[in-house]
């Protein structure tokens, strides 16, 4: 494996969780809590692994980023999906171990407040870092 195999396995947990956290979003809604409690320490799990990966082929690629090949006005969209997902991933990583916090200790009250701000964030972010990984290295990659 090499630094080049991390971006489509990244991509790949980011949708994972996406999945997992919609799942999550319905279970809650249609009253199983056991199953929603699974099912989003999952999501928490496979969104560690993205970031595991994630610092990883950053700290392999010693800064480097990736050049967006589009021009016009795919690029001011792939800018603001850009610049919108790179703070919102950073509380992210605060939001979400805070809002697990208050469920594993069965402050209900406080983690279904908390969570009605962390699961569009971190929804947004999922969807997002899809969309960013498929802007960058399918739809418009830059010239080599």
């Amino acid at each position: 494996m090499t630094a080049h195999d991390i971006p489509p396995i990244n991509a790949t947990l980011n949708g994972l969780a996406t999945v997992l956290i919609t799942a999550g979003f319905i279970l809650i809604k249609l009253g199983r809590k056991q199953a929603h409690r699974a099912v989003m320490l999952t999501a928490a799990v496979v969104s560690a692994l993205f970031l595991v990966g994630y610092l990883t082929y950053h700290a392999m690629m010693h800064g480097f980023h990736t050049r967006f090949g589009g021009e016009g006005a795919i690029r001011t969209v792939y800018f603001v999906i850009l610049w919108t997902h790179i703070p919102l991933a950073g509380l992210i990583a605060y939001l979400v171990p805070r809002t697990f916090l208050f469920a594993l200790k069965g402050d209900y009250v406080r983690h279904k407040a908390w969570a009605k701000w962390t699961f569009p964030i971190w929804y947004y972010v999922s969807v997002t870092g899809v969309l960013v990984y498929f802007f960058l290295y399918v739809w418009w990659p830059a010239a080599k």
